[in-house]
């Protein structure tokens, strides 16, 4: 690097030096007294409802990265360093400094790049990957306090949503640690665990074959039935991650009773209703996957009269928002050739309940129009497709 490009770095920097300084200091103080481990900033030594802040916990799918700038992962380079500073300054002190910079000795200008290259190894912060490594050895760690297990999880939570990082997972050998704290005494444990892989293995057909092979699916199965409903939603969370448009997430669900786990779900009117709305989104989507590879293997989800009525009912509920994914739902199961339409007719009386539906919406507020069209519409299709599915009923003489 030229004398006048040092010197330009310099001049910039030296205007950046004393908030670096005082970020400097606070790292190392967090590194002192929050770390578990040593030697590493570990951002599990957060709060709880710090880490989880920007997490939606009824949000099956979002995926929200924090980009934080340069100073959530340290700054790489001198260059990266240098950017920041030139983003970060007035134009007239940087020229003031320029000035004063252009006056600077080589062996002073030297001291001030050594200097500032010391202070960047001090903001440096550790990469996710060796974050994660800190996490799971830590949750490796038999000794380790209820508390720091439940930090280490909360790390995991928030590491894994990228893909790049869902996809180490696995390597660094966290998804053994994890899985194996599903059985954990501790609810919260377990509803952390259960929501990692659920978060990992989103839309992930790599982390899904590797956690479907462990054998986790009747372990969460029967977390779903658990009395602490935060366990339930996330272990119902995890499953509907791990089979979505995975067959053989599918094949291993239903194997285990699936359909009867969520009918058993739809039916219960004394269930959270969170419960109710993942299982039934979870059936139209089952449904759907079905439906776009017709022709293939023979249809998995038991649509008897019975988990036809499970979900018919639920567009009973006051919840907008349930009757909507109801209503989903119901227009997938009647595309599908396994369902019987005088079923819907006569055991789940669709007919009435469309009209009901139909007749509820026109006494809403005018505020509430624009949805009331959205599902007005949906109405219309779902009584189209089951007028053309009872058409194709043969007729039977008395």
């Amino acid at each position: 690097m030229g004398k006048s490009a040092t010197t330009l770095v310099v001049c910039l920097l030296l205007s950046f030096y004393p908030l670096a300084a005082v970020a400097a200091s606070a790292t190392a103080e967090d590194r002192a007294n929050k770390s578990s481990t040593p030697g590493f900033l570990w951002s599990t030594a957060k709060e709880k409802s710090d880490l989880l802040a920007a997490i939606d916990p009824d949000d099956d799918y979002a995926v929200d990265g924090d980009a934080s700038g340069e100073f959530a992962g340290g700054f790489s380079s001198l260059e990266g360093m240098l950017q920041w500073a030139i983003g970060h300054s007035d134009p007239e002190k940087l020229k003031d400094k320029a000035n004063d910079a252009q006056r600077l000795s080589p062996a002073e200008l030297n001291k001030r790049q050594l200097e500032i290259k010391e202070l960047m190894e001090k903001l440096k912060m550790p990469s996710d990957a060796e974050l994660m490594k800190i996490a799971i050895n830590d949750l490796n760690n038999s000794s380790i306090s209820l508390e720091d297990r439940q930090r280490a999880l909360n790390e995991l939570l928030i590491l894994v949503e990228p893909i790049d990082n869902a996809n180490d997972l696995d390597k660094l050998g966290g998804l053994v640690v994890v899985v194996r704290e599903l059985v954990n005494p501790e609810p919260e444990i377990r509803t952390t665990s259960a929501w990692i892989l659920g978060k990992a293995s989103q839309n992930n057909a790599l982390v899904q074959n590797q956690i479907l092979a462990l054998g986790v699916m009747t372990r969460l199965m029967k977390m779903v039935k658990s009395s602490y409903t935060e366990e339930a939603i996330k272990a119902l969370l995890a499953i509907s991650s791990l089979i979505r448009n995975n067959e053989n997430g599918q094949e291993l669900f239903f194997s285990e009773n699936g359909s009867l786990m969520l009918q058993d779900i739809m039916s219960n009117i004394s269930i959270d209703i969170r419960l109710q709305k993942k299982a039934v989104l979870l059936v139209a989507d089952l449904v759907d996957y079905q439906l776009e590879r017709a022709g293939g293997a023979k249809d998995a989800v038991v649509t008897d009269r019975l988990f036809l009525k499970a979900v018919v009912d639920l567009t009973s509920s006051n919840d907008i928002d349930l009757q909507e994914k109801a209503l989903l739902a119901i227009r997938s199961l009647l595309q599908l050739p396994s369902t019987d339409a005088l079923d819907f007719k006569n055991f789940c009386d669709l007919e009435k309940v469309l009209e009901r539906l139909k007749d509820q919406l026109g006494k809403t507020k005018k505020e509430d129009d624009y949805y009331d069209e959205e599902i007005k519409s949906l109405i219309r299709e779902i009584h189209i497709i089951f007028h053309r599915k009872l058409d194709k009923v043969s007729w039977v003489p008395t």
